[in-house]
Order: C-alpha cells, then structure tokens, then sequence
C-alpha cells in the first residue's frame, strides 16, 4: 500500500524555490567536488551580461568557422578547376599533335570498331528523333500514312525479330562464361585461404638455412637488350642495379658464374655493360660478357645461344634475372636447398616484388593484378599441382630439366610458359615460394604496359595451338591434361580476354539500342563488383582502388583481346618482341647496398684503384648522345577512343530509357576509355 502524499512539505518545498536569496549545491563535472553559489539580484545581471558576451564570441567563433570552409570550398572548387582545364589543353595537344604526326595504316579490328561507332551514332539518332516524338511511349504502327512513323515501325519488327534473338543468344553465352570464370576466380582464393589458415609453405631438406658444405655449381643469366632508354636518366641505371645486386650474392665465388647476355645492337650500349663487367672481374667476381652475332629468337634465342656453352656442363642449376630485377643477398641459400632430395623438382620460382607500386594510378593498378597472381594463382597452382606457368625471372632451373624437355625454343615470344609447359609434360614438379621476393620494377607508361600485355597474351595463344597435340599425346594423367587445356589455356587465356571485351564494350552498348536483348543488371554491377573485390583482397591497402580498378581492367580488355586473337590465328605483329621500357628505379636498402659494394676497391697488377674509374671513359663519350637520344611523348589511342564514344553514345540512349545501373556503368566505363585514349594515365611525358 503507497503512502499518501505530503501535500504541506510539497508546498514550503515550492516557496523555498521562489525565493530570490538561496543556497544551492552543483557538482563539478571536472574536479567531482560539491560547489556553493550564492544568487543576488547583482549577480544575476552579472551573469546575463556575462552569457551576451559568451553569445556574441560564439556568433563571431561560428562566423570564422562557415568563412574558413567557404575558403576551403572555394580553394578546391579553384584546383578542381584549373585542374580540368590543365586536362583540356593537355588532350587539346595531343589531338593537334595526333593530326599533324603522319597517319598510321589502321588495323581490321580498329575497322570494326570504328563501325560500330557510325553504326551507335546513326542508332542514336533515329532513338533520338523517336523519343522527341513521343514514340518511346506509343510506338507507331504500320498502318501509319507518314513514312518516317512507317520505317521506325518496320525496324521495331526487324529489330524484335531478328536482331535481338542472336544478340540475346550471345549475351546468355557470355554470362555462363563469365560465372564459369568467376566460379574458378572464387575456387582460387578460397584455396589461398586454406594455405593460410593451414600454414602450409614449400619445406627444404634440413631447413633453408642447412646448406651444404659442398656448394652446387650455380650459373647466374641475366638476358639484356637495347637499355639504352634508362642509360641515360637520372635515376640509377638498370644494368649497374642488377649485375651488382647478383655479383654480391652470398655464395662462393668459386661456385657461381655470372653470365651477361647482351643482346643490344647499339655499340655505346655494348661498351658501357663490358666496363662494369669488367669492374667486377676485378674484384674477383666470375662473370662474363656474352654478345651474340645473329640475334634471333628474342630472349629465347639469346638463352639457347648461352647454354650451349661448353662449360654450361659443369653447372647443376641455372638462375635467370631480367635486366631490371634486383635478388636479394641470400636469393641463392633461399632457393637452392629445395632442390635437395627432390630429383623430380625442375622450378622454384619466387615472388616479384615492386619497388615502384606506388608511383602512379597506373602502377597501383597493376600492383593488384600481379599481387593476386603471385599470392593466389602461382601460390595455389604450386602447391596443390605442383604445375604454373614459369615467370621468366627470378627463378632457378635444375639444367637436366631444361635438357630434358628440348631446351629453350624460338617458336613464340612467351618462351618462359613454353618451356614451363614441356617440362610439366615431361613430368617434372615446380615449387613457388611466396615469402621468397626479388625487387622490380613496373611500367610506368601506359604505351610500355600496353606492349607487355599484348606479347603476355599473344603469347600464349600461340603456344597453345602448337603444343595442343603435345598435351593430348603425353603421358601426364588425364587431370594434368585437363587443368591445362581448360584452366590454364582455355579459361584463363581465352576465355578471360574474350567475354570481357564481347560483354562490356559490344554487347552492353548494343542492348541499349536493342532493348529485347536485355543484360541483367547484376551481371553488370554486382557479378564485376564480386570478382573485383577478391582480385583485391591480396592487397587490402588498395581497396580505395576499387572502382578505378573494374575500370581500368574493362579497358584493358580491348588490348588482351586483340592480342589473343592475334595469337591465335597468327595475324599482325603477334610474333613481334617490344621489350619493356625500364626507368632503373631502386629501392632504398638497395642503392646502401650497392654504394656499400661500389666502396670495396678494385685491385689490378697489385695497384688499388678506385671502382669507379672504371667505364668513366665510355661514361664521357655517351654524355653527347644524351641530348640525341630518342624523344618519348604521350599519344593517342584511337581505339580506346572510339570505344569511349561508343559507351557514351550508349549512356545517352541509357538514360533516354531511364535505366539507371546500366546509365552509370556506361558513362564511368565511357569516360575511363576516354582518359586512357589520350593517355592521361601513366607516366605523362612534357
């Protein structure tokens, strides 16, 4: 039962509060004590006075505040500006530069481009003349006495009956090639994460750190051509970078031999790489020089020439290192002990690691495509089939394997996977090693990274259609016959280049003007978003890149079609061999390491000199042709650019018919074909 309320209590309660004179206690929030205030009629004017002047110094406090980001919006409305008109005159030259260079002959598959963008523009216009009639909501019919309501009726019956059934076919075609290849692209990662979750790694007989006494006979290569490009820049050049990054191994000198395949056809670039091999003969390192008269075969000829050597025999293994790779120190003890006890072992392949990922966009994005193929494919592949695609570098072959498979071949310009597919064949095993790094370096230029793809996916196009018969004749299981002709070249060759560019660039384009062939909208956002986000997930620190990425990859997908159509059915300059254009950049524990190397002096006839007397003659003589070298510019793609003005036409009819994803996708996808077309990403050159 509730006591009832004291009503006389409550009433000297509420004078005691009315009272003008009171004591009152508050507790401060920052030191926890009880404070007494004493009210009087002075004091409470004090205290007005006190909170204007509080409200007037937040009324200025707030008026600096809203001024202070009005500057800001100001300041990046200004940069934003200045920087869209900094583009405008920069494509603005490239476009007067385009028509005042001499015309280049145009390809069969830059043709067809070019009629689908009359035949998008010409749809565009008849959709246009439509949608201003108002036929988009009452389509005429044939029955109509005006010709132009009589011919756009025709073409709607044409355009339901006969166009769109086979485009629609090839649209189903694609989505099931596309979820083919998501589903391996998903079966991928999630064997990575086993492997992580596992802990599972590649182990050495005793350890890597248990080398044997008797040290195996090791041949170092490293393959070069026409540096001529970095010999003269300002950062550290290519060729001192790799012979000293090898030359320093820690292994014996009396069981390594340096090999310099120089393959250049300039002399001022033969004379300088023989001066620093001979600096390094000084100091008692075994390396030679190597130049061959009839340079044919690209690298694979260049590698041929070299093993054919007499002394090649006394060699176990044999290590490769492109010009711009950079091994660490103890590479050699990091590698070589796998081959311990393992007969069968023919590759231990390691990682690429990027000394300039983070230079520009175009570099972050190839960071994440090459990050996913070392930490997922090569890593996967390696330990569950012990079989992937060698990378041509940074990697030690045992030399009976490579005799025994046929050696290095001319036949194709992918000769690292030619000669990794015959000895699979043949029945050798590879081991990848993941936490195994050698320094690099990525293209910079969008021109230099569009030649290394197209030769990456001619490539193996061509291989395919000659080591076909190979595979089904081998003895290798039924398995390994599958895994290679459906995953390795069928899938992820073919497959890959081919829906990519069929799907987004010619199908999606074309259902706009065709609506009766429709392409779902998750195959346009949320399938694409999926596969972007695993091909990322190796490299979380570029997830801000997402976006950027999908796009980007789209575009390439023109490239890597051309490519692997050309490889396929032998057309164009698929055989041609463009090596890629180096800038010589180096890490920072790199360049201690080689100044410490560069500091040891060199001794001849029992006279110390200094290392770096060495090559200053031919150093002097280049100096001239520093300013005679060829000039480098930023140029126009012309299908990159028509293709950015068929994904824009496209977006125009997309928002005519108000569909939304299909409208962004198109527009995004448009403009980035139009960015790379003018090559406004990459190195830009002034």
């Amino acid at each position: 039962m509730s006591r009832p309320p004291n009503h006389e209590f409550q009433e000297w309660w509420n004078k005691l509060r009315t009272t003008d004179d009171h004591l009152s206690t508050s507790t401060s929030e920052n030191t926890g004590f009880l404070t007494l205030e004493i009210n009087s009629p002075t004091s409470t004017a004090a205290v007005s006075a006190e909170e204007e002047k509080d409200r007037s110094r937040s009324a200025r406090q707030l008026s600096w505040i809203y001024l202070h980001k009005l500057h800001q919006i100001a300041h990046s409305l200004a940069f934003l500006t200045s920087g869209f008109i900094s583009v405008i005159r920069t494509a603005n030259r490239r476009i007067a530069t385009a028509f005042s260079s001499p015309q280049r002959s145009q390809s069969k598959f830059y043709r067809i481009i070019k009629f689908f963008l009359l035949l998008s523009l010409f749809l565009l216009f008849v959709e246009l003349i439509a949608y201003f009639r108002g036929w988009h909501f009452s389509p005429p019919t044939l029955e109509r006495e005006d010709l132009v309501e009589y011919v756009y009726a025709k073409w709607l019956i044409i355009r339901a009956n006969y166009l769109a059934p086979p485009l629609q076919s090839l649209t189903n075609v694609c989505i099931v090639l596309f979820l083919i290849q998501s589903v391996d692209r998903l079966v991928l990662v999630l064997g990575c994460f086993y492997i992580k979750f596992r802990g599972l790694r590649p182990t050495a007989e005793g350890g890597e750190d248990n080398v044997e006494k008797e040290y195996p006979m090791v041949l170092v290569q490293i393959p070069m051509c026409n540096e001529r490009e970095v010999l003269f820049s300002d950062a550290a050049q290519v060729y001192q970078q790799s012979i000293a990054a090898v030359c320093v191994q820690d292994w014996p000198r009396e069981r390594m031999l340096v090999q310099i395949l120089d393959d250049s056809d300039d002399t001022d670039v033969q004379s300088i790489i023989k001066a620093e091999v001979q600096k390094w003969q000084q100091r008692g390192v075994h390396i030679i020089y190597r130049h061959r008269l009839i340079r044919t075969g690209y690298k694979a000829g260049n590698l041929k020439s070299a093993m054919n050597c007499d002394y090649v025999k006394d060699y176990e293994f044999v290590a490769i290192f492109d010009a711009d790779f950079q091994p660490a120190p103890d590479f050699l003890k990091r590698t070589i002990p796998y081959f311990k006890g393992k007969d069968d072992l023919a590759l231990v392949q390691t990682r690429w690691s990027f000394v300039n990922k983070d230079e520009n966009l175009l570099t972050r994005l190839q960071h994440i495509n090459l990050t996913f193929h070392f930490e997922v494919e090569q890593q996967v592949n390696g330990w569950f089939i012990n079989f992937f695609g060698f990378n041509g570098t940074a990697g030690v072959w045992r030399i009976k394997a490579l005799e025994d498979c046929g050696g290095w071949l001319e036949r194709t310009t992918v000769e690292d996977m030619d000669i990794a597919v015959r000895a699979h064949l043949c029945g050798w095993k590879f081991i990848y090693l993941n936490d195994v790094k050698c320094l690099c370096e990525l293209p910079e230029s969008y021109e230099a990274y569009k030649k290394q793809q197209h030769r990456w996916h001619s490539g193996p196009m061509q291989l395919f259609r000659l080591c076909f018969n190979d595979i089904l004749h081998s003895k290798v299981s039924v398995f390994k016959k599958a895994n290679l002709i459906f995953l390795f070249f069928l899938l992820r060759k073919l497959i890959l280049p081919f829906y990519s560019f069929t799907l987004f660039c010619i199908i999606l384009p074309l259902t706009m003007f065709l609506p009766e062939a429709q392409l779902p909208f998750w195959v346009v956002c949320y399938i694409p978003g999926l596969i972007s986000i695993l091909n990322i997930l190796p490299s979380p620190r570029s997830f801000p890149f997402i976006v950027p990425y999908l796009l980007f990859e789209n575009t390439m997908s023109v490239t890597k079609f051309n490519a692997m159509i050309s490889g396929l059915f032998r057309l164009g300059s698929s055989y041609e061999w463009i090596v890629t254009k180096k800038l010589g950049r180096s890490s920072e524990a790199d360049l201690v390491a080689i100044m410490e190397s560069e500091s040891i002096p060199l001794i001849e006839n029992g006279v110390l000199r200094s290392s770096s007397e060495s090559g200053l003659t031919e150093l002097n003589k280049l100096e001239m042709n520093k300013k005679t070298g060829r000039k480098t510019r930023n140029r126009l793609y012309r299908k990159e650019l028509a293709l950015s003005f068929i994904l824009l036409t496209a977006s125009v009819r997309s928002l005519m018919s108000a569909q939304g994803i299909h409208f962004y996708f198109l527009l995004f996808q448009g403009i980035t074909f139009l960015v790379v077309g003018l090559d406004l990403i990459g190195e830009q050159v002034s």
